[in-house]
């Protein structure tokens, strides 16, 4: 469900660009909307793309299209439940966006929602809502990809130089290669961190620490949810 502001935004950018073919500028939203700063459109526009309905594109000026309308501006039903799991992040600003390379943007930060922890051990609940979010270097992340970050819970991925309390950022991936590291929903209950291998109908989930067992499960009691891509540690 959207706020009345978040409607009146979402109406106002559809209205444009049915009209003009591209969307409106930052100030002419906060003008339509009567706000007194763009920061106020930049939690709206935040909140929209998280909620499925618009989204934002690099390397373009007003880099905004829309994605589907809500029912009450002709879109269609929404199936019951769903709720947009991952976003990608404030891109550059619609006037960086128009003359920034590809090399340029990647020094970009973007801000990525941290989903809670997740278990380099025994496996811990399965991860179902955004704690926190956190900012992350453009050049870490994969083009095109969507991407999370997750909190380490257990030192069971030590060798791979994966430790308790660091963030890892994952790749929302549905299949992985041998040898990737994955965070794997097992029975759709429960969430790990672990080495991936596929081997004819089990999957085994590696530790990469002796001290813990490689954990096998038929095929079909273990979704891919996403692939290492980088890890962020404070000292």
């Amino acid at each position: 469900m959207l706020t009345k502001k978040q409607l009146d935004l979402l109406e106002f950018i559809h209205e444009r660009m049915t009209r003009d073919g591209v969307p409106p500028s930052f100030d002419e939203m906060k003008d339509a909307l009567d706000l007194r700063s763009k920061s106020g459109i930049h939690r709206l526009i935040t909140a929209l793309e998280e909620r499925g309905f618009i989204r934002r594109l690099a390397h373009r000026a007003r880099a905004i299209e829309i994605v589907k309308l809500p029912e009450s501006m002709g879109g269609a039903p929404t199936a019951p439940g769903f709720t947009p799991k991952v976003i990608d992040g404030p891109h550059p600003s619609p006037a960086q966006a128009a003359n920034v390379t590809p090399e340029e943007v990647k020094l970009y930060a973007r801000e990525l929602p941290v989903m809670g922890k997740i278990a380099a051990g025994v496996p811990i609940e399965a991860i179902s809502h955004v704690d926190h979010h956190v900012a992350v270097p453009g050049q870490m992340l994969s083009a095109g990809g969507s991407h999370y970050a997750l909190e380490v819970k257990g030192d069971s991925m030590i060798e791979a130089g994966i430790n308790d309390g660091d963030v890892v950022i994952i790749r929302e991936s549905v299949t992985a290669d041998n040898g990737d590291i994955v965070v794997a929903l097992v029975e759709d209950q429960e969430a790990t961190l672990k080495r991936f291998h596929h081997n004819g109908t089990s999957i085994a989930l590696e530790a990469a620490n002796p001290a813990y067992e490689t954990r096998v499960f038929p095929e079909d009691k273990v979704k891919v949810q996403g692939k290492l891509v980088g890890l962020i540690r404070s000292y």
